[in-house]
């Protein structure tokens, strides 16, 4: 029987299931959808139904004197169609909202604060990919004096990237030479992310510039953004929340995700393959990572000016409450370009 053979009344259980595991962590039997659900049937009649929707793989029994729990294949049967809406609340975006105007106040803590407000709502780990400077567009550089012979640099892009670096001036040069060179880069960079910077606009600049020890002062700290940006930055929270998750008092199945959780590039790979267009559900089974097998991640990749910058997550036994993730993570990612830009200089 595939997918959208179910006909209503096992739809209808199946759901039941789904939901009332969520909520309890217990498995679940027929008198119980009997007495908490109004399914229209007997619990004989349900108990039928789940029989064959265990038969049908989308329920699992783990005891034979125990009630079922979803499968992989139930659970995703179930995010693809019968999930209850569960909308973020005025009150939860105000609280969001308040969180952020009172905590951050420099751009990177837009990231960790994201990681910690996903990670309290949802009850579960929460993983932030930070943009990479390298795919945001050049907004500005800009010197400010330091003393006779320094001078502290500064490059911003619209994704809120921030470099810093003091520099040397070199013998000859002044704070105005800089400043001047400042308004040559400003320029000539308008637009460019800084990883499709044309060979010929950097020659530009040298030749306008015209002096090449200050030249390469700036070409420094160009330099060195394109090898930050190389090295995304990954934002994590809620590893005391993954604790208190009924399925994760098992000790082995902790120390599985704590020690994939400390392989920052592995985490890195995870969101990687999940990065593209809107949301995506991946349920137990469905993860390639072994460590993953009893786990869900949802995950939304976020834009700034129509640019794929990062990505947001969510990790969490696969007995999650998915709508409110999944409402969470779309409200978060479709607001994190204004987030930002709010923080920008």
């Amino acid at each position: 029987m595939a997918d959208d053979e179910l006909d209503e009344r096992k739809k209808r259980v199946l759901r039941a299931v789904v939901d009332d595991y969520i909520a309890s962590a217990e498995p679940v039997g027929s008198r119980t959808l009997a007495r908490k659900y109004d399914l229209g049937v007997s619990p004989a009649t349900i108990r039928n139904e789940m029989a064959d929707l265990e038969m049908l793989g989308y329920l699992e029994q783990i005891h034979t004197s125990s009630g079922r729990v979803p499968s992989s294949k139930g659970y995703r049967f179930y995010v693809n169609g019968l999930i209850p809406p569960k909308p973020v609340s005025d009150a939860e975006k105000a609280a969001i909202d308040r969180w952020y105007r009172t905590r951050v106040q420099r751009i990177e803590e837009v990231f960790q604060e994201t990681a910690r407000i996903i990670a309290q709502v949802t009850k579960n780990v929460s993983l932030v990919l930070a943009p990479q400077a390298t795919q945001a567009a050049f907004r500005f550089l800009q010197f400010l004096p330091l003393d006779d012979r320094r001078v502290v640099t500064v490059l911003m892009t619209d994704a809120g990237f921030v470099e810093n670096k003091i520099l040397p001036m070199p013998d000859g040069s002044t704070f105005e030479d800089f400043q001047r060179m400042a308004g040559v880069i400003n320029k000539a960079l308008a637009g460019h992310t800084l990883q499709s910077i044309p060979e010929g606009t950097l020659r530009e600049i040298r030749e306008a510039i015209g002096d090449d020890p200050l030249y390469e002062s700036a070409a420094e700290i160009i330099r060195r953004a394109l090898d930050v940006g190389k090295r995304e930055r990954l934002y994590l929270g809620g590893t005391t929340e993954m604790l208190e998750q009924p399925e994760f008092h098992d000790v082995d199945k902790v120390k599985e995700t704590l020690l994939m959780l400390e392989k920052e590039e592995l985490i890195k790979d995870v969101l990687h393959a999940h990065m593209g267009d809107g949301l995506e559900v991946t349920i137990g089974r469905e993860n390639p990572e072994e460590n993953l097998k009893h786990s869900s991640i949802i995950t939304a990749t976020y834009h700034l000016n129509g640019e794929l910058l990062g990505t947001i997550a969510v990790l969490g036994p696969t007995r999650m409450e998915y709508g409110k993730a999944m409402s969470l993570l779309e409200y978060m990612n479709a607001n994190l370009n204004h987030i930002i830009e709010r923080y920008q200089w």
